[in-house]
């Protein structure tokens, strides 16, 4: 009995290692981009370094908690949100013309346009 309790806990044991190993070298980057923030404030002089080194602080906190993330990942977030307001029944569509469909014009243009095209079967 005892040895499959062990193999239970080395299973446990193994499968919280990757997770441990991820949160470690995210502490670790928070941690680098606070110090090269906090020296990049040192540079300067007075109130500025006092208010730079606050909102280092509080960057470093934000991103500890995972408030900070990757500019993409938010990016591709937005994109699949307008998805949300769209009738259940053309949802799918959406999201597949967000992930496939051909992008034309810009935001500095005014407008982007994305579009994908469907073969449907004749009836």
């Amino acid at each position: 009995m005892s040895k499959v309790r062990f193999l239970c806990a080395a299973v446990a044991l193994s499968c919280a290692m990757p997770t441990l190993a991820a949160e470690s070298a995210k502490a670790s980057a928070t941690q680098s981009t606070y110090a090269r923030d906090r020296a990049e404030c040192m540079k300067q002089t007075g109130e500025d370094r006092a208010t730079c080194l606050r909102e280092a602080g509080a960057a470093a906190q934000e991103a500890k908690r995972g408030g900070l993330t990757n500019e993409q990942a938010q990016f591709d977030k937005n994109r699949l949100a307008r998805c949300d307001n769209q009738p259940a029944k053309d949802r799918d569509e959406c999201v597949r013309r967000m992930n496939e469909g051909t992008k034309t014009g810009s935001v500095k243009s005014g407008a982007v346009v994305r579009e994908l095209k469907t073969t449907v079967p004749a009836k």
